[in-house]
């Protein structure tokens, strides 16, 4: 099986295998306690948070450790809204954010706040002009954008943003799951959201790191062990095996990533000279190195994800309308773009140029068949 699926999660990295297997023996005691074997775990905690916050460009005090990335994006939203009320309470998104971040400004504004959604252009990339004009209306009490899309892979103007976050005061969350590890992080955030198994850590570990001078107030009650943004009992084990894969990560980055990015050239050249009727989505250029996303007209894209794995590549799609919801993809829609039968290729460390030779020649074989089944071949 050919794994193509790593922008939802990246296989385990080797070295995060042996920290965890070290960490489990040395760090498995309550690091809040003060006999030997939990300063031990306290230890191995904070050496992992120094190193996640010396990768992120943060201070290792503005670092929280949290049970997913999804977490990290729901408390990162909330609780700067809820630390800036007296400031305001409206809320400025990009309209192809993550769902994590779109559920938590659903829940701002079920509870009396408003949220202003800033468009994209065809490419997935948002309007810079329109959102440093969102930022600038009275009551911006927080702006959220992505480092880059997780469905199509497109960069966001982040530096633009932040210029304009910056000039009227208004804190800027960066969720930058699929670029943390792979590629620099942006600069200008006030708050930085990741998620450790997207670059290769466990999964059960998310990242949120708040900047000094940001309010900041938690919406979750208060641990009974010490005031923290995030309450309960560390995974010491997997936080010190994501650190471990994230300093692999970035030790490896440039090189693997500009092989990666160009099987995804590779890819995006390929497939519209071999299949018929078919788009190729993002920015062909300002992209995270290792996403491709395409859709085929007339092939339903739950029946091609099946095909696809039948023939051993594991991949994933965008807009395959499932019966629980019957929606297509919010990216693509948002997009302007078609939105069955969409296939995202997301190339994990260490993906093999055959595979991905093997894939394009695999893939106008099963898409001409379902659209011969169709009966639109």
């Amino acid at each position: 099986m050919a794994y193509f699926d790593a922008a939802s999660t990246e296989p385990l990295h080797p070295q995060a295998r042996d920290a965890l297997l070290t960490a489990i023996d040395a760090g498995w005691a309550d690091p809040a306690r003060l006999y030997g074997q939990a300063r031990r775990a306290h230890l191995l905690l904070e050496q992992a948070r120094a190193e996640v916050a010396e990768a992120l460009g943060a201070r290792s005090d503005e670092v929280s450790f949290t049970p997913s990335g999804t977490q990290a994006v729901h408390l990162g939203v909330l609780g700067t809204l809820h630390g800036r009320r007296r400031a305001g309470r409206h809320l400025v998104v990009g309209a192809v954010e993550h769902s994590s971040v779109l559920h938590a400004a659903e829940l701002h504004e079920r509870e009396g706040g408003t949220v202003e959604t800033v468009g994209v252009n065809l490419q997935g990339r948002v309007d810079a002009a329109a959102f440093a004009e969102a930022v600038a209306r009275p009551g911006a009490a927080l702006a959220c954008l992505q480092s880059a899309n997780h469905e199509v892979g497109t960069l966001q103007p982040v530096a633009e943003a932040a210029a304009a976050c910056r000039e009227h005061g208004v804190p800027l969350l960066v969720d930058a799951a699929q670029t943390a590890g792979r590629m620099p992080v942006p600069e200008g955030w006030s708050v930085l959201t990741a998620s450790a198994h997207k670059w290769g850590g466990p999964a059960g570990v998310g990242v949120l790191a708040v900047r000094k001078g940001t309010r900041f107030r938690s919406f979750l009650p208060e641990d009974e062990r010490e005031r923290r943004r995030v309450p309960g009992f560390e995974n010491v084990p997997a936080i010190f095996a994501a650190a471990a894969a994230l300093r692999a990560s970035l030790a490896e980055a440039a090189e693997e990533q500009a092989r990666l990015s160009a099987l995804v050239d590779r890819v995006r050249r390929r497939v519209p000279e071999l299949v018929p009727d078919v788009e190729v989505i993002g920015d062909p250029r300002e992209r995270a190195p290792h996403i491709v996303t395409f859709s085929c007209l007339y092939v339903d894209g739950e029946a091609l994800l099946t095909e696809l794995d039948k023939a051993g590549f594991a991949v994933s799609s965008g807009s395959s309308c499932t019966a629980s919801t019957l929606r297509p993809s919010h990216v693509l829609e948002a997009m302007g773009v078609l939105t069955h039968g969409n296939i995202r290729v997301s190339l994990p460390r260490g993906a093999a140029e055959a595979d991905v030779d093997r894939f394009l020649a695999v893939l106008p074989g099963l898409v001409h068949r379902i659209r011969q089944d169709a009966g639109v071949a």
